[in-house]
């Protein structure tokens, strides 16, 4: 395993890079692109989650477990970090869209504020505009509010159980959901895409992984010492998206039951052998200063591409649609150029990741150490 002397592993800042990038592209490239990559990206998010806090929860309750107040420290030191890592940059936004009133923030500023952006599209089977994207880190916020209590609490033997029941239980939810809606369509979809119990089999690996490289340390070596499972989880999710392509509807099985787990898997094996570490071509790409970098602000990068620019709900007077049409008043053949669009608003929102990452987040994430 390559890690930092702080125990940082190298190449899933890497990995962090290649899901955002897959979100980027879903969203940069939606008048082109027929491929789910975005939904992938987002559920390699989901995986890594579930494997990094999984391991810093096991970890300290290994610590805590037997101690007077062991729970409470054990908690109180998660929920801490958690909230120092997250909440400010998250509120700092929703804030400042707020002030400039775009829509919806004013209308559904209790849901953003609560995290409960996901609650609202599927219990409305609606989108939200340029807030579409939160949907995530409102699962994300909601995990985190019983993993820890999952984690302390069940025996370490029978955790993988419980995490394969949990995983199981949400491939079963989009299952029957699927099948109990004969004319399934966009709106049901969204239930099976952003409701938290519908994401639940992506934490489920990632708890899994974390448990057996910490319990199982020799399995986990031999499982992920290759590259070759990674090839054939990828290998597996091409096809099936080409299956997916054979059904009429768009909203069939394979994109709207199985997409996520095989996605979860292929995460899986990625990141497990990420952490062993890949050799070659695939360690440069990941350890590259650039993919590191990228993938460090991916939060910000995440976060923020919906307001800098969306293909949907970007009107006229939209900052970035302004400076297109000043580019094309001088360039006017790169005018219809998605490319050349997609470029702009990548560097765009790099820009503005990049400084919430030097002069915001990465001050107050040094607070971290500090009180927990």
């Amino acid at each position: 395993m390559r890690s930092t002397s702080q125990g940082h592993i190298i190449q899933l800042d890497g990995i962090r890079f290649i899901a955002i990038a897959l979100v980027l592209i879903e969203h940069l490239f939606v008048e082109i692109n027929t491929v789910p990559v975005g939904a992938t990206g987002v559920t390699i998010f989901f995986v890594l989650s579930g494997f990094l806090i999984s391991r810093i929860l096991l970890k300290s309750k290994e610590k805590n477990y037997e101690l007077e107040g062991g729970f409470k420290k054990y908690l109180s030191k998660f929920l801490i970090r958690r909230t120092i890592r997250i909440f400010p940059v998250y509120y700092l936004t929703i804030f400042l869209l707020y002030i400039f009133n775009v829509p919806p923030v004013r209308e559904k500023l209790g849901w953003l504020a609560l995290y409960g952006t996901n609650i609202y599209m599927a219990w409305n089977k609606t989108w939200m505009g340029s807030m579409d994207h939160l949907w995530s880190l409102a699962v994300e916020e909601q995990v985190y509010l019983f993993f820890p209590f999952l984690i302390f609490f069940i025996p370490k033997g029978k955790l993988v159980p419980v995490l394969g029941i949990m995983g199981l239980l949400s491939l079963a939810f989009r299952f029957y959901y699927f099948y109990t809606h004969p004319d399934f369509a966009l709106d049901d979809w969204i239930v099976t895409y952003v409701s938290t119990p519908a994401c639940l089999d992506s934490f489920a690996l990632g708890g899994l992984l974390a448990w057996l490289q910490l319990y199982r340390n020799d399995f986990f070596e031999k499982l992920f010492s290759k590259s070759w499972p990674v090839v054939l989880a990828f290998a597996i999710w091409v096809l099936l998206q080409f299956w997916s392509k054979t059904f009429d509807n768009r909203f069939n099985v394979s994109f709207v039951v199985l997409d996520r787990t095989v996605s979860s898997i292929f995460g899986f094996f990625l990141i497990g052998r990420g952490v062993m570490g890949y050799t070659g071509i695939m360690a440069a790409f990941l350890e590259n200063p650039v993919s590191i970098y990228l993938g460090k602000i991916s939060y910000g990068l995440y976060l923020y591409h919906n307001f800098v620019y969306n293909h949907f709900h970007s009107g006229p007077m939209h900052p970035t649609v302004r400076i297109f049409r000043k580019i094309y008043q001088y360039a006017p053949e790169l005018k219809g150029s998605v490319a050349f669009e997609a470029l702009v608003v990548i560097l765009l929102t790099i820009a503005v990741a990049a400084v919430s990452w030097h002069f915001f987040e990465k001050p107050i994430n040094a607070l971290k150490d500090r009180y927990a």
